[in-house]
C-alpha cells in the first residue's frame, strides 16, 4: 500500500471507526441476521454458478467470472460489517481501510468491464451467429477476462494510492458500512482536490465506458432483432438479454449516481443505505436473476443438483 503522510496540525490517524447501518442497540442482532443470512445465500448462489461443469459456453464463461467477482467483493465487505453489528468496538486499522477499499474497487471496476464484455458477447452472438465461435474463441474469451481483472487492479491502485497519500490528523469516524473513498477524503486534512477530479473524471471513466460499450452493443442488438420477421423470435432473442440488462441497470446505475456526483451532492446517512444496492444486493441477485430467466443455467443447476441426490 502506499505511504501514509503524518498530519500537520494533529496526531496521525492509526484507525477510523465505520459507524455502520445504526447506534441503536436493540438493532444490532436483527440486522446481524438479516444480512448473515444474505451472505450465505450470496455465498451458496455464487459457488454453485462458478463450480457448475454444465456450462461451457462463452456466456457462462463470463457469468462464472462475474459470480467469482461478486463472491470476493462482498467478502471484503459484509465480514467485516457483520462482526461490527456484534461488537462493541467497531475500529478498522488504517492498514486494513486501505485494503479493503483497494480490493472492493478492484472488484468493483472489474464487475463493470465483465458487464460489459458480456454485452459485447450477446452483440457477437445475435448480429455475427456464423462467426460467434470464431470471434468469441476460448483464448479470446480468456484474454477479454484477464484485462478485466487487469482495468480493476489498475483502476484501484491509481485511487488507493492517491487517497491514502493524503493525511489524516482526525477526526476518524466514517458514517459508512466500509471504507469507501468520498467520504475518506471528507476525513482529510489535505488537499483533496485532485482526488475529488481522479474520481469524477478517471473513476467515472470506468463506469462511463463500460455503459457505452453495453449501449452500443444493445443498440446494434435492438436493430438485429427488429429485422427479424418472426415476433416469437423475436422475444426470445431479446428473453436472452433481459438477465443482464437487469444486472447493468441496477449495478452501473447505482454505481454511477453514487461516484458522479458533485461532493456537495453526498448525503452519509442515505448513500450508505443505497450502497446496499451495489455491495450486498447485487452480488445475491445475480445468480437469481441469471438462473430464473434462462433455461440453460436453470437446466445446468437442476442437473447438478439431481446428481448429487442420486450420489447420496
Amino acid at each position: 500500500m502506499c505511504r501514509k503522510m503524518a498530519g500537520e496540525n494533529g496526531t496521525p490517524v492509526t484507525e477510523f471507526i465505520l459507524v455502520g447501518f445504526t447506534d441503536h442497540p436493540e438493532l444490532q442482532v436483527p440486522l446481524f441476521m438479516v444480512f448473515l443470512v444474505i451472505y450465505i445465500i450470496t455465498l451458496v448462489g455464487n459457488l454453485g454458478m462458478i463450480s457448475n461443469p454444465c456450462l461451457h459456453t462463452p456466456m457462462y464463461f463470463f457469468l462464472s467470472n462475474l459470480s467469482f467477482v461478486d463472491l470476493c467483493y462482498s467478502s471484503v465487505i459484509v465480514p467485516k460489517m457483520l462482526a461490527n453489528f456484534l461488537l462493541e468496538s467497531k475500529a478498522i486499522s488504517y492498514a486494513g481501510c486501505g485494503l479493503q477499499f483497494y480490493f472492493f474497487c478492484t472488484f468493483a471496476d472489474t464487475e463493470s468491464f465483465i458487464l460489459a464484455t458480456m454485452a459485447y458477447d450477446r452483440y457477437v452472438a445475435i448480429c455475427n451467429p456464423l462467426l460467434y465461435t470464431v470471434v468469441m474463441s476460448p483464448r479470446v474469451c480468456v484474454l477479454l477476462v484477464v484485462l478485466s481483472y487487469i482495468g480493476g487492479s489498475l483502476s484501484a491502485l491509481v485511487h488507493t494510492c492517491f487517497a491514502f497519500r493524503l493525511s489524516f490528523c482526525g477526526p476518524n469516524i466514517i458514517n459508512h458500512f466500509f471504507c469507501d473513498l468520498p467520504l475518506l477524503l471528507k476525513l482529510s486534512c489535505s488537499d483533496t482536490s485532485l482526488n475529488e477530479l481522479l474520481l469524477y473524471t478517471y473513476g467515472s471513466s470506468v463506469e462511463i465506458i463500460s455503459v457505452i460499450v453495453i449501449l452500443i452493443s444493445y443498440i446494434f442488438i435492438v436493430i438485429s432483432v427488429l429485422r427479424l420477421r418472426s415476433a416469437a423470435a423475436r422475444r426470445k432473442t431479446f428473453s436472452t438479454c433481459a438477465s443482464h440488462l437487469t444486472s447493468v441497470i441496477i449495478y452501473e446505475g447505482t454505481l454511477l449516481f453514487i461516484y458522479s456526483r458533485p461532493s456537495s451532492w453526498y448525503s452519509p446517512n442515505s448513500d450508505k443505505y443505497i450502497s446496499v444496492f451495489y455491495t450486498i444486493m447485487i452480488p445475491v441477485l445475480n445468480p437469481l436473476i441469471y438462473s430464473l430467466r434462462n433455461k440453460d443455467v436453470k437446466n445446468a443447476l437442476r442437473t447438478a443438483i439431481d446428481t448429487k441426490v442420486l450420489a447420496q
